[in-house]
């Protein structure tokens, strides 16, 4: 059984082993930006994505790969944990599961989708056929002017294109986009670079999420950074409270582009349903039109980027101070069990001589009050015998008259 169970372990290394180094899958240098590591990876998604490479079961396993990578150099805790001690400091349980729904039979989808319902996270692609299409500029784009509103049904797993033209003025100001759905529909916000050729890129992505009676997603252009909050990262760390609590504004990373040039741009609302439809209302707006709002939003970024520094100081301090309290209360529970063992000893001991003895002589002297009572008894009886007036029964005195014959 032994023997097994080290031939598991070793079967266990050997696959840890066989792992390529995650900078090398997506051919980046452990210096490399966050932004040039999502720029390989989605280079490299797209190259091996399974829609394009249906009958090669090496490029599925090298897309596998190349989102294992991303999952950890994407994390900043990931990579870093990966860069001081390899693999081995990663949990391969805690890595989100990403599903190209597309890609996805319909039983497949079926099971993902009661995964969702029970609350399992589970991340979703981007079709890496809108992606090409994008790309390739295929896709009809409709324009559309700042400060009116949209209201569209875009298909599952389908994406709807928007261009709009932005004055020196209004980048200036910034804008900000906003996307809506009074149904709850689950959609992703795009944002696309056009590159040379007339294709386009993604560059920004953020998923809707539930606020109050709607699902809504937003991109602020401000002109100052403007962190985001990485669902994934929040809803792993709620396995341990404190972790939950230190690792709360981890979640915030900041986004990747936080103004846009004057000119057009592109958005689009990609339908991230499992089965049916999303219903959506798409604005863009100024910021103008809110200037103290931008400068409250400002002020609580800074404050924000502050306190995540403030926080990972206070971690360690906290570390060192709870690893003293739980030795302490460790302590004080050995010294409380110490306590009462002395003292219910003191108890025996007390009693062994107190009541037990107690007891015996009670008995004893009941007996021996008896014992005098029966001699009492004894001696008033023989008292009662030797008295002399006592009269016999015949021992009788008769009186007679003498003069009667």
């Amino acid at each position: 059984m032994a023997f097994g169970q080290r031939s598991k372990k070793n079967e266990e290394e050997d696959e840890v082993e066989l792992r390529r180094d995650p900078y090398e899958v997506l051919g980046v240098s452990r210096s490399s930006t966050d932004q040039q590591i999502k720029t390989a990876y989605r280079k490299l998604a797209l190259k091996y994505h399974p829609d394009k490479n249906v009958n090669d079961p090496k490029a599925v396993d090298m897309f596998n790969e190349i989102t294992y990578s991303y999952n950890i150099l994407s994390d900043q805790d990931k990579r870093q944990q990966y860069d001081s001690a390899g693999f081995e400091a990663i949990e391969a349980e805690r890595q989100d599961l990403e599903l190209d729904l597309s890609s996805l039979g319909a039983m497949n989808t079926m099971v993902a989708a009661i995964f969702s319902k029970l609350g399992v996270h589970i991340k979703t692609l981007v079709s890496a056929a809108v992606l090409e299409d994008a790309i390739n500029g295929a896709v009809p784009t409709h324009p559309f002017a700042l400060g009116k509103p949209i209201s569209r049904k875009v298909e599952k797993q389908c994406a709807h294109f928007y261009s709009v033209r932005v004055t020196e003025k209004e980048a200036k100001a910034g804008i900000v986009c906003r996307v809506q759905s009074a149904e709850k529909s689950k959609f992703k916000l795009l944002y696309f670079d056009r590159d040379e050729n007339g294709g386009l890129n993604l560059a920004l992505q953020e998923d809707s999420a539930k606020k109050g009676k709607v699902t809504a997603a937003g991109m602020y252009f401000l002109g100052f950074p403007v962190y985001k909050l990485d669902q994934s990262s929040s809803i792993m760390a709620k396995k341990d409270p404190d972790s939950a609590f230190f690792k709360k504004l981890e979640g915030f990373q900041p986004c990747e582009i936080n103004e846009l040039k004057p000119g057009v741009h592109t958005f689009a609302v990609y339908g991230d349903n499992f089965f049916k439809s999303a219903s959506y209302t798409i604005e863009v707006l100024t910021a103008a039109s809110f200037a103290n709002e931008k400068e409250d939003l400002r002020a609580v970024e800074a404050q924000i980027s502050t306190k995540r520094t403030e926080i990972s100081k206070f971690e360690a301090e906290y570390r060192q101070v709870l690893s003293q309290f739980t030795d302490m209360t460790s302590r004080y529970t050995q010294e409380m069990q110490a306590i009462d063992e002395l003292l219910k000893q003191r108890n025996d001991i007390q009693a062994s001589y107190t009541t037990n003895p107690q007891t015996k002589n009670i008995s004893s002297s009941s007996s021996s009050s008896k014992s005098k009572t029966r001699g009492l008894i004894k001696e008033d009886k023989k008292v009662s015998i030797d008295d002399g007036t006592k009269k016999k029964w015949f021992d009788i005195r008769v009186k007679m008259n003498k003069r009667k014959p």
